[in-house]
């Protein structure tokens, strides 16, 4: 007889009571704000498939997989900066000028980041073109650090800027895999099919505005309140 069953015996409790941890980390970690606030803005402020924003570099620069993905952790690194920075300054940022020092902030991590990908990934930064510096104004961006940066914590201004960061990162990717497969036939750059023809209208914008619509049914059809374009 082990001794966990002893104890039971003589103390008349379950071994399943007494040996359960008192708060399960899988309990604990949805209860909590930063938790919820995450898991909600990669989907219900998913900025592509739920409100529709955000849509020059949703539709230029998702022909390839990598470069959506690069494009959508440019935007979400930029976003984290820029609200982490206005949440630590809100309270030293006159009402008067928030919106022109928002822009001015977004602007100077924007920039860095551009700067990073000249400076290491070329060809990836001569691949997305001029869609990086236009982060600046993805009205995603401005929006998370004027409706929330600005009224909470940097911590929980930072998990805001992640979730909705992971959010368009997760839609850019996944359109990029989808029109580069049926585009070019490969994945990542790698080609997946010898003799594949390739659907040309996956390689131009109308593709684009195809498959964000097909998305944006699925997106819908699994929502509960089945709206789309909800998002705060």
């Amino acid at each position: 007889m082990t001794e966990a069953k002893t104890i039971a015996m003589t103390t008349g409790t379950s071994v399943q009571a007494a040996s359960a941890p008192a708060i399960p980390l899988a309990q604990h970690l949805p209860q909590t704000k930063g938790w919820k606030e995450l898991v909600r803005d990669i989907w219900d402020d998913n900025p592509t498939f739920r409100m529709i924003l955000a849509m020059c570099p949703t539709m230029g620069a998702t022909t390839m997989a990598v470069n959506g993905l690069a494009m959508g952790l440019s935007t979400m690194i930029a976003t984290m900066a820029s609200s982490t920075t206005v949440g630590a300054l809100r309270n030293v940022i006159p009402a008067e000028v928030r919106l022109p020092a928002y822009m001015i902030i977004i602007a100077f991590w924007v920039t860095l980041v551009d700067i990073f990908l000249r400076a290491y990934v070329p060809p990836l930064s001569a691949a997305l073109g001029p869609y990086v510096p236009l982060i600046i104004t993805n009205c995603f961006v401005l929006g998370r650090a004027e409706a929330f940066a600005s009224q909470n914590s940097p911590g929980l201004s930072a998990l805001d800027a992640l979730g909705v960061g992971l959010g368009f990162t997760m839609s850019l990717t996944l359109l990029g895999i989808t029109r580069e497969f049926l585009g070019f036939g490969s994945l990542f750059g790698i080609q997946l099919f010898v003799g594949w023809t390739n659907w040309v209208i996956m390689i131009i914008p109308a593709g684009a505005f195809l498959m964000v619509g097909l998305y944006v049914g699925i997106v819908k059809h699994f929502s509960p309140d089945g709206q789309v374009g909800g998002g705060s």
